[in-house]
């Protein structure tokens, strides 16, 4: 097997860009299809698949309900928009798990920190017309809570950053380099490729970066005006990481329970092995990140080349082996 690797299709991605979709186009009639392609991040043969997908969606599945939304090939037309108004639904009716459900999360992304004053006061308003509606199933709700982990807070930062236009501070892990470091950035947009991702002008590097929002140990939105230059947004359909022909080359060999890398990552080719391995030939602009791939995958696989890159992979291993059996010993 040659080639580059198709991108997996992620469901909750793809929901999520539907339900954006379906207030987009609304709102746009007569769109042209390469303009919300290129507004979404995706190619148009990937728009055309959503568009294949939301006449099937709708408030019932009566042909009326239903969304009527249809391309010339060239723009995006939606003959029934009427279809998701208060004037075609018939009153929303909550079942009791349904209506605690609800009120639980409505609760917990109020609590949100960053999240704007305006859109918590418009959620808790919300949140008290359902309460009202949903009678005794707002009081078991009331003993329930949920508590986000932290990438909430940094997304909801991130985003008030972007609608406010201001700078933001953050301290960054960095992975391949195994360091925090401090930085000031410019944010332009939140992406999602398997995860959360903020593109931004770093003020430290003087470039483009992007910044995984689990790895943000911490962030402060700042009172100086946010400016980066002006940039042409990167096409992201084919993943986060696109390897350029001058990248240094990788060879990873992995045995039948590593072949998702090459699902996974970007490749030159994939050769089989015997025994339903693969030996997979990829570029990196960054070989040494790819020395924690090296001990995700255990027996599973092995770098091959450069030796140099095998080597430092071969001595993470060895000092990690050691530092657990240390801990283990001093338990």
């Amino acid at each position: 097997m040659a080639g580059k690797a198709v991108r997996p299709v992620n469901a909750i991605d793809q929901t999520r860009r539907m339900l954006s979709l379906v207030t987009y186009l609304r709102e746009r009639p007569g769109a042209r299809i390469e303009d919300v392609a290129r507004a979404f991040g995706i190619t148009e043969d990937e728009l055309v698949s959503d568009l294949d997908v939301l006449p099937m969606c709708g408030t019932s599945f009566r042909g009326g309900d239903l969304l009527d939304i249809d391309t010339d090939g060239e723009r995006i037309w939606w003959h029934n928009p009427a279809a998701l108004g208060a004037e075609a639904a018939e009153p929303l009716r909550l079942a009791a798990d349904e209506a605690t459900a609800l009120l639980v999360a409505a609760r917990a992304v109020a609590t949100l920190p960053g999240l704007r004053e305006s859109d918590r006061q418009a959620l808790l308003r919300a949140t008290a017309k359902v309460e009202t509606a949903a009678g005794e199933a707002a009081g078991a709700s009331s003993r329930l809570s949920v508590t986000f982990e932290s990438e909430g807070g940094v997304f909801a930062d991130v985003d008030r950053a972007i609608a406010e236009r201001r700078r933001l501070w953050i301290r960054y892990y960095s992975p391949a380099r195994d360091e925090v470091t401090e930085r000031e950035i410019d944010p332009i947009r939140l992406v999602s490729v398997g995860h959360t991702y903020v593109e931004a002008w770093c003020r430290r590097s003087e470039a483009r970066r992007t910044f995984r929002l689990d790895r943000v140990a911490e962030i402060r939105i700042l009172d100086e005006p946010s400016a980066p230059p002006e940039v042409e947004l990167r096409d992201l359909s084919e993943g986060l990481v696109q390897p350029a022909a001058e990248d240094p080359e990788v060879v990873v060999e992995v045995g039948p329970g590593g072949r998702w890398v090459a699902e996974y990552y970007p490749h030159d080719s994939a050769e089989e092995l015997p025994e339903g391995g693969l030996r997979i030939t990829l570029r990196t602009p960054d070989p040494a990140s790819l020395r924690r791939l090296a001990l995700r995958l255990g027996r599973d696989g092995r770098i091959v080349e450069p030796h140099e890159l095998a080597e430092s992979a071969r001595q993470a291993a060895r000092e990690a082996l050691a530092a657990y059996d240390g801990a283990v010993a001093a338990g």
